[in-house]
C-alpha cells in the first residue's frame, strides 16, 4: 500500500515528501558508498517525490559511472535522498534513505521486505554471499 511520507536531513533544511509502498521492497547494498553510509533505502519513480525545501542547500557527489547523484545537505551532511538514471532498473529513480523518513513507524520498517544487492562485485541483481552485516 502506498503511503505519503515526510523526510528530511538532520538539521531540517532539506525537506521532502515521497509516495512509497514499503511492501514492494526495500534495499541494502554492499557497494562502497552504501557500505560506508550504512544505507537502507527504497527506490521510487521521480513523480512520487516532491522536494519541499532546501534545493539550494543540496550538494551532489558522483563517482564511477556518474549515473547516480548522491545528494546531501551542505549544513549537516546527511544524505536523505539521491537520484539518477539506470536503464537496468527502469530508468529514472529517486532513492530514499529510510532512516530520514520522519514519520516512518518502526513496525512498518520491520515489516518491510529487504532485498540485498552485491554492488561490491558489480553483481547488482544477486544477493551477496554474506549479508548479515548489511
Amino acid at each position: 500500500m502506498t503511503k505519503t511520507y515526510k523526510g528530511s536531513c538532520h538539521c531540517g533544511t532539506v525537506r521532502y515528501e515521497a509516495d512509497i509502498d514499503l511492501s514492494a521492497s526495500t534495499g541494502k547494498c554492499n557497494c562502497s558508498i552504501c557500505w560506508k553510509r550504512r544505507h537502507w533505502g527504497v527506490s521510487i519513480k521521480p513523480d512520487a517525490f516532491r522536494l519541499i525545501q532546501g534545493k539550494d542547500n543540496l550538494s551532489d557527489y558522483q563517482f564511477n559511472t556518474k549515473s547516480g547523484h548522491h545528494r546531501f545537505c551542505k549544513t549537516c551532511g546527511i544524505a536523505s535522498f539521491g537520484d539518477g538514471y539506470v536503464e537496468q532498473i527502469g530508468g529514472a529513480y529517486v532513492s530514499i534513505s529510510l532512516a530520514c523518513l520522519d514519520d516512518l513507524e518502526p513496525r512498518d520498517l520491520v515489516a518491510a521486505p529487504v532485498k540485498c544487492m552485491d554492488g561490491l562485485h558489480n553483481n547488482w541483481f544477486h544477493e551477496p554471499a554474506e549479508k548479515r552485516h548489511l
